[in-house]
């Protein structure tokens, strides 16, 4: 069953999502990427697949969407982490706790930097995350230039040491990275970083995919799947997400 549900953020703005509700428990929260939304294949694909297996999945947009130049060199990291606390609280507020948090890309850096802020959350599943956030790479869709965070921008960011706040994620928290071999937007080398970094950690490679896994969507969905019916019949959650 598709719900729609509007969470309000503590600046009362409303986060639109869709909750594939299945009846179980616990949900999977899904983040959308940079200038994208839960409509976007990818989260649909996932949301979808976890439901297929019985497992509750959220997927919805983050307050900012539209981006000026200002907000794209800030990151806008501390906003993002702000929605998702809103969106973890309205579900745990209804006795449904939120036990998994999946971000794509830019997501998936708010995902991680989620978990290294509150330790609330079993498992993280980071899809393409960027190893340092503040070097960006990206093809504009307008433009053929790059974009790169420079330290004039520097000062408009999150005053953040990336690679402190990731080692503080508790290590009862399980993290995926799942990767595209073939990713021209982030580089293989950032989930090995990654690896190195984060406590309770392990990788999974999806050969041929690209940054979006647009030919490679069903080995993304497997991966994710298999990990989530791992998590929820075979570990036993963290005391504090357990239904009481």
């Amino acid at each position: 069953m598709h719900q729609q549900i509007t969470v309000v953020n503590k600046q009362g703005q409303k986060l639109d999502g869709v909750l594939h509700d299945t009846g179980s428990t616990n949900i999977v929260v899904l983040c959308h990427a940079f200038r994208s939304s839960k409509e976007h294949f990818a989260m649909v694909k996932l949301a979808g697949a976890l439901e297929n297996e019985g497992i509750t999945a959220f997927r919805f947009d983050f307050s900012l969407t539209e981006y000026t130049e200002d907000s794209y060199y800030s990151g806008n990291y501390n906003s993002e982490i702000e929605d998702l606390r809103a969106v973890v609280e309205y579900f745990s507020a209804v006795n449904r706790p939120v036990a998994a948090i999946l971000g794509h890309s830019k997501g998936a850096n708010v995902v991680l930097e989620y978990a290294s802020k509150y330790h609330d959350i079993g498992a993280v599943i980071n899809v393409s995350g960027r190893y340092d956030p503040w070097h960006i790479d990206l093809k504009s869709r307008k433009a053929s230039s790059d974009y790169e965070v420079t330290k004039e921008n520097k000062s408009k960011q999150v005053d953040t040491n990336i690679h402190e706040e990731w080692l503080t994620i508790d290590p009862r928290c399980k993290v995926l990275t799942v990767h595209g071999t073939a990713d021209n937007d982030v580089a293989l080398d950032d989930a090995y970083e990654i690896g190195k970094v984060v406590p309770n950690h392990q990788l999974q490679l999806v050969d041929g995919a690209d940054h979006t896994y647009h030919a490679r969507l069903d080995q993304l969905a497997a991966a994710v799947v298999h990990f989530a019916k791992e998590l929820f019949q075979k570990m036993p959650l963290p005391s504090h997400l357990v239904t009481k």
